[in-house]
């Protein structure tokens, strides 16, 4: 039986035509169509591919979503002794407004790892806060803002004014806006991408130092899965804004919902990987295209190894 890291090549590929795929739609004012483009090639890369593979995280149920569905199979091995089964979060299209009128950090976007071990988040909101690793031992989400930013400037040897926040521009952090302007720390907004913005402030060469604030719950397990592989902070705290969310979420994860996941209990192997491949210019360049042939920016995480791969690569038209 193989190992979710012996089919990288395939992954970085799947993320790579669904870049391509959607690429043509950058500012045509269409999410739609951009998001069934990288769906639809996403979803064609995975017939071919040697696994038993099932989405765990995906499009939504199956009669919402004709394809990459939650509990979907994938793969050209599904039920055969010894075939490697692995489960998928996808997103083959983060950003879908971003990639309609041509602003940053759009990306096809995957985690996998072996069967069981990403956890089957439910559709609902998750708060979040993701750093690098040189904080992993110093934040939590059961400290407050002030808590949390002060840690970072004592650990990282520089002024609160000069800590970087990275949050969503949302109507729901006018509290946690006011908090992070009280301690007087540097806010930076995102339209949408939250799995960019968390991946930013886990690296030791990114923008920011941190990513605050509450965003869509099954991209914090893929957030994870890339953050658990570079050694940093993830820590999240499910939000529900009805009634039916919370019951959904207790059928999905059981009746603990107050509790703190971490990188680890999101991501459960070390046996997984992240991938990601640029589709608008931000965290990762956008695809490229010309008369002749497009190119793609791509990475790829190894949890097991923390070993990151970025490639650039020219596929023909």
């Amino acid at each position: 039986m193989g190992t979710t890291s012996d089919l990288r090549e395939a992954f970085l590929n799947a993320v790579e035509q669904a870049a391509i795929a959607c690429g043509p739609w950058k500012g045509k004012g269409d999410k739609n169509a951009a998001d069934q483009a990288a769906v639809e090639a996403m979803r064609a890369c995975f017939d071919e591919v040697p696994f038993d593979g099932r989405v765990a995280i995906g499009e939504g149920e199956r009669d919402e979503a004709p394809m990459l569905y939650i509990g979907e199979p994938l793969g050209s091995m599904v039920g055969m002794p010894n075939a490697t089964q692995i489960d998928i979060a996808v997103d083959p299209l983060e950003c879908t407004n971003n990639c309609a009128y041509d602003k940053p950090n759009s990306i096809a976007v995957l985690a996998a790892g072996p069967r069981g071990t990403l956890l089957h988040a439910p559709d609902c909101y998750m708060d979040k806060i993701a750093a690098g690793k040189d904080l992993e031992p110093h934040l939590s989400l059961e400290g407050d803002v002030a808590y949390n930013l002060e840690q970072i400037a004592h650990v990282r040897d520089k002024p609160l004014g000069e800590v970087k926040v990275v949050s969503l521009d949302r109507s729901r952090h006018e509290q946690l806006f006011r908090d992070i302007r009280e301690v007087g720390a540097d806010l930076h907004l995102l339209g949408d991408g939250d799995v960019s913005g968390a991946i930013w402030a886990a690296k030791d060469d990114g923008p920011f130092d941190v990513l605050l604030g509450i965003g869509a719950a099954p991209e914090g397990v893929i957030s994870a899965t890339a953050i658990r592989g570079l050694g940093g902070v993830f820590e999240g705290r499910l939000v529900f804004r009805n009634e039916e969310e919370e019951q959904r979420a207790m059928h999905m994860v059981g009746d603990d919902l107050e509790r703190l996941w971490s990188a680890k209990d999101l991501c459960q192997s070390t046996n997984s990987i992240f991938a990601a491949a640029g589709v608008c210019d931000g965290y990762l360049p956008g695809v490229v295209f010309t008369d002749s042939e497009v190119t793609t920016t791509s990475e790829l995480i190894d949890v097991e190894t923390g070993g990151v791969l970025q490639r650039v690569k020219s596929h023909e038209l």
